[in-house]
């Protein structure tokens, strides 16, 4: 099986490229809310396990599996959804935001799921 490289996984590196260059070089007002939204899980899902790694939480170098994709998927969805707006007067509720989340999990699986 392969290594898993974390932060320097080629899914992670685009996710946050291409977040990067909507930001602050090629900024679309289109994709301002929920592009950004697809790149959650495949930009920050490696961070988030390396972490985890590093706290002895996560046990291997393996790519994500289904489990822990599904895990940051709900967390960040209620974390962001629900708890954000009941307590910040600045945060909204968006559905498509979860959407968006759902669709960047779900090719996130794919990704790191492939055989090589």
């Amino acid at each position: 099986m392969r290594r898993f490289r974390y932060a320097l996984d080629p899914l992670c590196v685009a996710a946050g490229l291409l977040y990067v260059l909507q930001r602050w070089i090629i900024d679309v007002p289109a994709l301002r809310g929920w592009f950004t939204d697809v790149l959650l899980i495949p930009a920050g899902l490696p961070v988030f396990l390396w972490s985890g790694r590093l706290i002895a939480l996560r046990s291997h170098d393996k790519p994500p599996t289904a489990w822990e994709i599904a895990f940051l998927f709900v967390l960040w969805s209620f974390a962001a959804e629900i708890i954000a707006p009941a307590l910040f007067a600045h945060c909204t509720a968006d559905p498509w935001d979860v959407v968006c989340y759902a669709a960047g999990s779900l090719f996130s699986l794919a990704w790191w799921s492939r055989k090589k």
